[in-house]
This record gives structure tokens, C-alpha cells and sequence, in this order.
């Protein structure tokens, strides 16, 4: 049988990171995480990071670690510059892909496995997937999580949204919608529902 391969993406502060726990915790499922990988690929010393340095220079070094790189302070160019956003993605994205399929490849014989990925339709990684999750919720609902989450201000936040494809893009193009407007409980118990039935598209 082919192996079930689920995208799980969302908007920032949606709620993705809640629902790949359940999945890992809950169902036992091999979770392969594009964030984790993304801080694997500028790990001080990597090349990635070195590039980043280059080009940034000291400010984004952190203080204490020459070979680091001050991620809050990234954030704070690329998310407020297209451009720079576009040459940090070309830069991360093939290597973040370079461990998908590493990971994938060891996985083979897992019956399902799971790829949290943001930018799941942004960079084309739904072709790696059988079915794709949207976890969703109404946009002022994500701009105060985020708020609350990352201590931002609401500019700060909307520059961060606005980095990615707006959610009513992503509804259209995911098999399944995880409604993350309510609280813990209702959300667990559509992410049962939803691994039940695979071939239940866009509910």
C-alpha cells in the first residue's frame, strides 16, 4: 500500500505546531518539521550561515557568538524586504527539501508520516504529499495569537502574515480544512476525524 504522506501547513500563528504535536504525541506519527530543518541549515558555522553573515554582517551576529546568527534581527530585514525575503528562501529552501527527502527515504517503510511545512504550497512541497491539511482559523484571530505569541506589534505581526500567501489562497487549494477557531478539545477531535478519513477532501 502507498505510504500516506499528509501536509500539514497553515497560516503563522494558526496553529500548525498544535496540531503536528498531536499527531507526534497523541498518534505516534513521524513528524518531519521544515522550521526544524530551516534552523538546522543556519546553524552557526554552516555554510547557509556564513552566507547570511556575508551578506548582513554584524547585524545579525549575535553578540556572544561570532558564528551565530541573531534570528530576531533576520527576521526584522527579511520580513519588511521582499527581495531579501526571496534571496534567504532560495538559500534555505533546497536544503530544507535535501532533508525532506533524506528523512522520507529512511521512512519508507512507515505507514503514515507527516510534513509540517508553512510554505507547503509556497514552494511546490505538496508534491511530496497524498493529502494536504490547512490549519485554519479567521484572520484577526491570527494576528492576536501572533501578538500574544511572539510579543510583536501589530505592524510587526501584519509584515510577518503578509510574508506568506493570505489564508483564503491556501482554503482553495488544501484536500482538508483543520478549523482551529475553537479551543484544545475541538481540535483534537477533528484531527482524529480527519486521520479516519483520508479520502474525505476539503471537510
Amino acid at each position: 500500500m502507498a505510504q500516506r504522506r499528509i501536509g500539514l501547513t497553515g497560516g503563522i500563528a494558526t496553529g500548525k505546531s498544535s496540531v503536528g504535536r498531536l499527531l507526534e504525541s497523541l498518534h505516534q506519527l513521524p513528524l518531519l518539521d521544515a522550521d526544524c530543518y530551516a534552523r538546522e541549515a543556519l546553524a552557526p558555522g554552516s555554510a547557509a550561515s556564513q552566507a547570511v553573515l556575508a551578506r548582513y554582517g554584524p547585524a545579525v551576529q549575535t553578540p556572544a557568538e561570532p558564528q551565530g546568527l541573531d534570528r530576531k534581527a533576520l527576521g526584522a530585514i527579511v520580513f519588511n524586504d521582499p527581495a531579501e525575503r526571496r534571496w534567504l528562501e532560495q538559500l534555505i529552501h533546497p536544503l530544507v527539501r535535501q532533508r525532506f527527502d533524506q528523512e522520507l527515504q529512511q521512512l519508507n517503510a512507515a505507514a503514515t508520516v507527516v510534513l509540517m511545512v508553512p510554505l507547503l504550497f509556497e514552494v511546490g512541497l505538496e508534491a511530496l504529499c497524498s493529502e494536504t491539511w490547512l490549519v485554519d482559523c479567521d484572520e484577526q484571530q491570527q494576528l492576536q495569537r501572533l501578538i500574544a505569541r511572539d510579543q510583536c506589534t501589530p505592524a510587526q505581526a501584519q509584515a510577518r502574515i503578509q510574508a506568506q500567501w493570505p489564508l483564503a489562497r491556501k482554503r482553495t487549494l488544501a484536500d482538508r480544512l483543520i478549523n482551529n477557531r475553537g479551543g484544545p478539545e475541538q481540535l483534537a477531535a477533528q484531527v482524529e476525524v480527519a486521520l479516519l478519513r483520508p479520502s474525505d477532501p476539503g471537510q
